[in-house]
């Protein structure tokens, strides 16, 4: 007698979890509002431990993509944080070495873009615009040219936006068991 455990969906947790951040954090790099602890903190729970957990989640799964998105963009918060902390406390962070940890970002994002064109059109615009906005950041820090990171900014909020609408569209799609919101 087999007896297999349902598991809830993780992804509207990890979606959420990331474009919630994503927008708060866009909101200061596009000059709307300053780096402050209300974005650090984000970082850490929603957008760092929050994805952590759906990232767990989608391994029991047996979700590869999931699990891989939603725990290396858990631990890419959690790594950010760690930079404005210990950049705060004397260790030096340059503009050429963000640069190049934000390329190494889009890289990675373009593998996962790439495996979202299997997926559904939502999921392909929440990948294709965070390598963009990773792109644009990183040559916003490579040039320090400021209009850079600003129009980067806007592109993250749409992004984050775009990532809220997808997790918002999958609770409430399987809430009333049919397709409310098109994905």
């Amino acid at each position: 007698m087999s007896t297999t455990q349902k598991v809830s969906n993780p992804a509207p947790l990890g979606l959420m979890g990331f474009g919630m951040t994503t927008v708060l954090l866009n909101l200061h790099n596009s000059g709307i509002m300053q780096l402050s602890m209300v974005i650090v903190a984000m970082g850490i729970t929603l957008g760092g431990l929050a994805q952590i957990i759906a990232g767990i989640m989608e391994f029991k799964e047996k979700n590869t993509f999931g699990a891989t998105a939603f725990t290396a963009y858990g631990f890419f918060w959690l790594s950010l944080v760690i930079i404005w902390i210990f950049n705060k406390q004397g260790f030096e962070v340059d503009k050429v070495s963000m640069g190049f940890y934000l390329l190494l970002w889009a890289l990675f994002t373009l593998v996962m873009f790439i495996g979202t064109l299997k997926h559904n059109r939502t999921s392909q615009i929440v990948f294709g615009s965070l390598m963009v906005l990773f792109l644009g950041l990183s040559l916003g820090d490579f040039t320090n040219v400021k209009v850079i990171t600003i129009i980067s900014g806007f592109i993250g909020i749409f992004c984050g936006l775009a990532a809220m609408y997808n997790a918002g569209a999958q609770i409430i799609n399987q809430e009333f068991n049919k397709t409310v919101l098109p994905l």
